[in-house]
């Protein structure tokens, strides 16, 4: 089992949208940068634990946790035109964007700050920090665990 953390813009789709889903569970989508589509593709299982990060907001943070139910498959919207996640370079045969399929696990009783985080020199090293912009991002069983214990 891997851990990871999953960004989405709450105004976008957030945790409390995830909650509202028939049996708590989408599609994961959206994603066009080729090094978190790479771990979406290559790297992600079924089974594994991702934290639902709130970015691009006031306060970004972690909001909760959901669970890996459907490993990486070819994104429907990059084929149609008229989603705005629509790529004219793939095509069925060769697609160029994966998605996953999560399921919320639990959501935070409050978000845990991005601010939080920052200041455990433990997670100095977390790749959310060397590479913010990216929208997957993994994470160790260590970081995983002191994140889980500072919501408590």
């Amino acid at each position: 089992m891997n851990y990871w953390l999953f960004k989405s813009e709450p105004d976008v789709y957030g945790i409390d949208a995830l909650a509202s889903e028939p049996n708590q569970q989408c599609r994961w989508d959206g994603v066009r940068n080729y090094q978190a589509r790479n771990h979406l593709r290559d790297d992600v299982i079924v089974g594994d634990q991702v934290l639902f990060y709130h970015s691009s907001c006031g306060t970004p943070g972690v909001a909760g946790i959901m669970e890996v139910v459907k490993a990486a498959y070819s994104d429907p919207a990059q084929l149609d035109p008229e989603n705005g996640y629509y790529d004219p370079k793939a095509t069925a045969d060769n697609p160029r964007w994966y998605v996953v399929d999560v399921k919320l696990v639990r959501k935070f009783s409050r978000l845990l700050p991005l601010s939080k985080l920052k200041k455990q020199p433990s997670l100095a090293g977390m790749q959310l920090f060397k590479q913010g912009r990216l929208s997957v991002v993994p994470l160790t069983k260590t970081e995983w665990l002191m994140i889980l214990s500072l919501e408590e």
